[in-house]
């Protein structure tokens, strides 16, 4: 009776699909560019993660390289910079999502609220240009306005602050790093919740108005439960990317003097990987940052799909 039941649903699928497929032949084919990236560029190069459990030689390749078994992984937890690259990469994790999550949302609520059209524009406008700059100019600019005689440093000398290089200090990086994130970003990621307060209807709003509802009770009561969902959604894909901490502007910044506050996870793969040819290590490591980043993304969605009932899957 099961092995009847579970012929029949494929079956029914294989109808499906066929049916289907004879309808939309032209959106079928378009997909198969898109497959064939993610085939390319994204699984198959899955494959190369063996090197995690081998003891990779470029000589020997990855097939003849000798098999470790978890000796990388054990190097790794066991290493004197475990600790404080795990450290490192969840506190400017945490920093992220505490101060980085919010501050698009409250620029959407804002531009929102603005009547005037072309203040608006102006205000998008400019909030959206510093995401198009090239990582390596934005991290300049940074560097050059924290310099001890940078605008930003000359400022706060201003305020009793000794014009040391904010960049060459450990205690001063993470702040940089998450100041400089929120101005880059803020306007860009800021689009998805506006695109969400258009889709509100109005009428909500003109019945909360007869009623006497004042500004700001119906952005608590009509604005930001008609975004919840997309928020939600946003803050679940954001744990599942938790631990990848942007390492390309952390490598563009840090220094050795900044290590202690600076270094984290995929920093230091990129170290030991292309600097210091440990690919295996390197791979062991990347391997267990992707591994906990799963499990961040799978225990949010369920925390989601119970609590609120919205959920990616």
């Amino acid at each position: 009776m099961s092995g009847y039941k579970t012929a029949s649903s494929h079956n029914s699928f294989k109808q499906r699909f066929i049916r289907d497929f004879k309808l939309n032949k032209l959106l079928y084919f378009m997909m198969i560019p898109v497959l064939l990236y993610y085939v390319i560029f994204h699984y198959a190069p899955m494959y190369g993660a063996v090197i995690a459990f081998k003891d990779f030689s470029p000589m020997k390749g990855i097939m003849g390289s000798e098999w470790v078994g978890l000796q990388h992984f054990r190097d790794f937890f066991s290493s004197y910079y475990f600790w404080r690259i795990l450290k490192n990469t969840v506190v400017i994790s945490l920093y992220s999502i505490i101060f980085m999550f919010p501050a698009p949302i409250i620029l959407a609520l804002l531009i929102n609220e603005v009547r005037n059209q072309a203040f608006k524009r102006v205000v998008q406008t400019v909030s959206y240009m510093p995401y198009f700059i090239s990582l390596v100019v934005i991290c300049g600019m940074i560097t050059d306005f924290t310099n001890s005689n940078g605008i930003i440093n000359s400022l706060f000398s201003l305020f009793g602050y000794d014009g040391a290089a904010m960049l060459q200090k450990p205690g001063l990086f993470r702040p940089v790093y998450i100041l400089s994130e929120i101005w880059q970003k803020i306007g860009w990621e800021s689009i998805i919740y506006i695109a969400a307060l258009a889709g509100i209807d109005q009428e909500q709003y003109e019945a909360a108005r007869i009623d006497g509802a004042s500004r700001l009770k119906q952005m608590l009561y009509i604005t930001l439960p008609g975004i919840l969902p997309t928020i939600t959604i946003m803050f679940i894909l954001r744990m599942g990317n938790m631990l990848n901490v942007g390492f390309e502007k952390i490598i563009l910044l840090y220094s050795p003097v900044t290590y202690e506050t600076a270094d984290v996870i995929s920093s230091f793969v990129y170290r030991k990987g292309l600097l210091e040819f440990g690919w295996s290590y390197s791979s062991a490591v990347g391997l267990f940052n992707s591994l906990v980043n799963l499990i961040l993304l799978i225990s949010a969605n369920y925390i989601s799909r119970k609590v609120n009932k919205s959920s990616l899957w």
